[in-house]
């Protein structure tokens, strides 16, 4: 059974060419942005990083800002977009105003990583792909300068990042600088008649740019970062606002979040007994590791069995539980080029021709991979999680401008429903193996305890054992009593959340509302509720803020 019919086509407005023409000026202005979803015209080159550059995306934001507010919404589709784009454009201000782009440096979502990670999403296809690639490869030094005066503007100010971050991106430029580091190894896939002497030297600037960067980092940054940790209430608090698209109570969500925590520990303790009778968590867990029947030996292995997973969610649940039109029901299970370790899904491109794509990103010497962790992994990332959600957000351009379709939404809607996806998955019978729900309660736990560690730690909270406030040695200590993963995972787990404040908690208090608002809507509904419709309504809205999402979700049962 496939999808349901598309919508007909909606006769775009003054609000839905607002819209557009910001995509046009963000794929303009941030060509790495571009190239996510599949704009290609900018694919040679990168943004400006530097103040001046930083002043024109201000200067756009501001002018989109003023048509956004002057424009009439004809219908509810309109007046979605006109809140949650004119919230998004308001932050953006806020953020500038708050010099949070004067300290934009962390280990995994900072200009260092958007220029690096940019290559691994560009068609590889044609010797013409290449070619551009090699153009883009040029472009790196002066990106990265364009970064550096940002950051000293930064220095200059008194606004930098914590020493602890700066410290670890500096490994990571001088990986990306080495004789084996990524774009020292770029040029061996590309086909023969590719693989070039102007490719590898083209590679070689990059690495070069890359190499500056790192001196900078240690030479100027580093001694003048902070060596605190916490970036204090009122940074947290608009981070969390981007983060979520919702305003919250921190300090209850603090709390809740040990509730949660909590609760996440007695389901694993019980299932725990399920799985080996008399056993703790850890005894359970260690039982499980030692199953070979569970495990999988190699990363082609690893794929094979994301790919069959995941297929076989999209066929049976597309045959029951949920509308899959036909064009989301591609999606490649890939082994991502680096190896910094984490699992990523990347969405199609806007005519499918580059499908949703799950990436396991297999840290260096990992051979084997245990599926009952991982299960519940691959419904997170795939089907019903951030494919379904992200995918059917793209099919609907009848509806959608390209802004809602593409770009809209916040971490605390994606990741949020990726978090509800997994308990429905339990619900609906996938995850009836007690080892698959340890794995899962595994994951689950692990967001509880990352609520509460980064409010704690970013908000200089008292620690929940009474012992003094929050910092990095009990975050570490505190995320080692609450997961069961490799010491490194972990290591770079709390500097995460030490340098991208806000948003890790983004995906369990995004779970939770989407649970309320299920739980609201059927309350609205009564004995007319069905599941179904509820998910193809909540996701036809495409990718919106938490506050608009409920809004627009529970107004009559209806999106208006």
């Amino acid at each position: 059974m496939t999808g349901s019919p598309k919508p007909p086509a909606r006769t775009p407005t003054e609000i839905d060419s607002i819209a557009e023409e910001w995509v046009d000026t963000l794929v303009r202005l941030e060509p790495t942005l571009g190239t996510y979803i599949g704009r290609v015209e900018a694919n040679t080159r990168f943004g400006d990083l530097s103040p001046r550059g930083h002043e024109l995306y201000l200067d756009e934001v501001r002018r989109t800002q003023a048509l956004l507010t002057a424009a009439v919404p004809v219908d509810d589709v309109d007046r979605v977009t006109q809140i949650d784009l004119g919230a998004s454009l308001q932050l953006t201000i806020e953020s500038a105003e708050a010099g949070l782009h004067l300290r934009d440096l962390n280990v995994i979502a900072s200009p260092s990583q958007d220029i690096r990670e940019a290559f691994d999403l560009m068609p590889t296809e044609t010797a013409g792909d290449w070619h551009i690639i090699e153009t883009r490869l040029h472009a790196v030094p002066e990106a990265l300068d364009g970064y550096v005066e940002t950051l000293r503007e930064g220095i200059a100010r008194q606004i930098v990042p914590a020493r602890r971050q700066v410290v670890e991106v500096l490994a990571q430029a001088r990986k990306n600088a080495s004789s084996d580091g990524f774009f020292a190894s770029l040029p061996d896939g590309a086909p023969a008649e590719s693989a070039t002497e102007s490719l590898r030297q083209a590679s070689s600037v990059a690495a070069g740019g890359y190499a500056r960067f790192a001196d900078f980092l240690e030479t100027e940054l580093l001694p003048a970062a902070t060596p605190v940790d916490a970036v204090g209430r009122d940074i947290y608090t608009l981070r969390s606002r981007q983060f979520l698209g919702a305003t919250i109570d921190l300090d209850e969500t603090y709390e809740w979040g040990l509730a949660e925590l909590a609760r996440m520990t007695r389901e694993q303790e019980a299932i725990a007994q399920e799985i080996l009778p008399g056993a703790t968590v850890h005894e359970a867990i260690a039982h499980l590791d030692a199953d070979d029947s569970r495990k999988l030996h190699g990363t082609d292995a690893l794929r094979q069995w994301m790919q069959s997973t995941s297929d076989r969610a999209v066929d049976e649940l597309s045959q029951s539980h949920f509308d899959i039109p036909d064009e989301i029901r591609a999606l490649e299970c890939m082994i991502a080029p680096t190896d910094e370790g984490g699992i990523y899904y990347t969405g199609p491109t806007d005519d499918f021709s580059r499908p949703g794509r799950m990436w396991w990103s297999v840290p260096a010497g990992v051979t084997t991979f245990d599926t009952w962790r991982e299960l519940t992994t691959v419904y997170h990332e795939g089907v019903p999680g951030h494919h379904l959600q992200i995918g059917q957000a793209v099919y609907n351009r009848a509806t959608l401008n390209t802004w809602r379709r593409q770009l809209a939404g916040t971490s605390g809607h994606a990741e949020g429903w990726a978090l509800y996806a997994e308990r429905l998955m339990e619900e609906l019978g996938y995850l009836d193996d007690p080892a698959d729900r340890l794995g899962m309660l595994d994951g689950q736990r692990m967001r509880a305890a990352r609520v509460v560690l980064d409010i704690g730690v970013h908000l200089g909270k008292q620690r929940p054992d009474g012992a003094g406030v929050w910092d990095a040695d009990y975050a570490l200590e505190f995320m080692r009593a609450n997961v069961n993963m490799d010491d490194a995972f972990i290591r770079f787990e709390v500097n995460r959340y030490l340098g991208w404040p806000g948003q890790a908690p983004s995906y369990k208090v995004g779970q939770r509302i989407w649970e309320q608002l299920r739980d609201d809507y059927r309350a609205l509904q009564g004995d007319a509720y069905d599941a179904k419709e509820f998910h193809r309504r909540a996701l036809d809205l495409g990718g919106v803020g938490l506050d608009t999402l409920q809004k627009f979700l529970l107004t009559d049962g209806e999106s208006r």
